[in-house]
């Protein structure tokens, strides 16, 4: 299927590594111009070695998207790099903490930083280039966790965020052409990945989850999500805003 990316703009966060580093490849493949960012130089160096490999025009730029104004210059180099910005994909994220009570303010508000409020500063950015455009695709990486319990409650709280945020400004930007969605992963199983990270710990109960909680019978992969942020980011989903989609291999419980 021709998705038409061709030529067009994106921009990533938390683009050097796993997920993000999937779809900025994946998008690199259907011809995107990319911008990428994240926090750390060296890691961002060798993603755009990688992209450069797969024939892209290649962006990157250090940044703490929770800090003040950094975010928004990322968004706005990206554009003007390019000449304009078609595609942002907010897909930095995370959140510290454990149980809903233990879980300290400082942790609540970090994570609500880090996915929402860094995506809707990174929106703020990019609505101005997609309106002279006259479209655009603005994707927020969520989570399945994002519309039930698991995991961290402060990485619950933040993923529900970013989705209903989705949601609000697809509501306000469809008259402008500009779609607004979310994905939500399930659990992916990635080069330095949590899970990654657990399975190395604890095969045995790496092993026990897979066979519970995932009827495929495996992880995820990033490549398999970036797919569907790929279609999304297209002209083919031109009927598709405000929605989430779940990409969890019938991992999540949630009927919404």
């Amino acid at each position: 299927m021709e998705l038409g990316l061709s030529g067009r703009v994106a921009a990533i966060t938390g683009g050097g590594r796993g997920l993000g580093l999937a779809i900025a490849t994946t998008l690199a493949r259907e011809g995107c111009r990319i911008a990428i960012c994240g926090r750390t130089p060296a890691t961002l160096e060798a993603a755009r070695a990688r992209l450069v490999a797969e024939g892209a025009q290649v962006l990157i730029q250090a940044c703490d998207v929770t800090g003040p104004g950094q975010v928004e210059a990322f968004v706005e180099s990206a554009a003007n790099h390019f000449g304009g910005l078609g595609v942002l994909v907010h897909n930095a994220g995370g959140a510290s903490g454990s149980g809903a009570l233990e879980t300290p303010d400082d942790a609540y508000r970090e994570g609500f930083s880090l996915n929402a409020l860094a995506g809707l500063r990174a929106a703020r950015a990019a609505v101005p280039w997609m309106r002279r455009a006259r479209g655009g695709r603005i994707i927020f990486i969520a989570s399945i966790y994002g519309r039930e319990s698991g995991g961290r409650a402060a990485y619950n709280l933040a993923k529900a965020a970013e989705i209903s945020l989705a949601r609000a400004l697809a509501r306000e930007l469809a008259p402008e052409g500009i779609l607004v969605n979310a994905v939500a992963p399930g659990s992916l199983m990635f080069p330095g990945s949590s899970w990654e990270r657990r399975r190395e710990q604890d095969p045995a109960g790496i092993e026990a989850f897979t066979r519970s909680e995932l009827p495929l019978g495996r992880f995820g992969s990033a490549e398999e999500v970036a797919e569907v942020v790929a279609f999304m980011a297209s002209d083919r989903a031109s009927l598709v805003t405000g929605a989430c989609w779940t990409v969890d291999g019938g991992q999540s419980r949630s009927l919404i």
